[in-house]
C-alpha cells in the first residue's frame, strides 16, 4: 500500500488503525490494519517506507484524516537469556496523528 492508497481507505473510513513500528537502528515501519489485515506502506519505488523518528511520520501523514495510531515495539522475550515460556506480548502504545508540540 502506498500513501495515496492509505489517504484513499482513510477518507473511505476503511482503516481500523496505523501503526508506527520500532525497529532495529532506531527506524520505523508503517503499517495500516484494514479488517485485521496488516498493510504494510511502500514507499514509490516498492520499498518498505522507513521514517527516522516519530516527528517524521506525523510530517508524512499531515495530510491523512485523524486515525487510531500507535507506537508498537516488538517483544523482546525472545531474545533473553533463560526467560521461561512467557506469552509473547508487544508493546503498543497509543499515540496522537498530530505533534503535541
Amino acid at each position: 500500500m502506498n500513501l495515496h492508497q492509505l489517504n484513499s481507505e482513510a477518507r473511505a473510513g476503511h482503516v481500523d488503525e496505523l501503526n508506527l513500528i520500532a525497529i532495529e537502528g532506531g527506524d520505523y515501519l508503517l503499517e495500516a490494519r484494514i479488517k485485521g489485515h496488516a498493510h504494510p506502506l511502500h514507499a514509490p519505488r516498492g520499498e518498505r517506507l522507513r521514517v527516522h523518528s516519530v516527528e517524521d511520520a506525523r510530517l508524512l501523514l499531515k495530510a491523512l484524516p485523524m486515525l487510531s495510531m500507535n507506537l508498537v515495539h516488538w517483544s523482546v522475550q525472545d531474545e533473553m537469556c533463560g526467560m521461561g515460556s512467557h506469552p509473547e506480548e508487544d508493546l503498543k502504545v497509543p499515540m496522537s496523528q498530530r505533534s503535541a508540540w
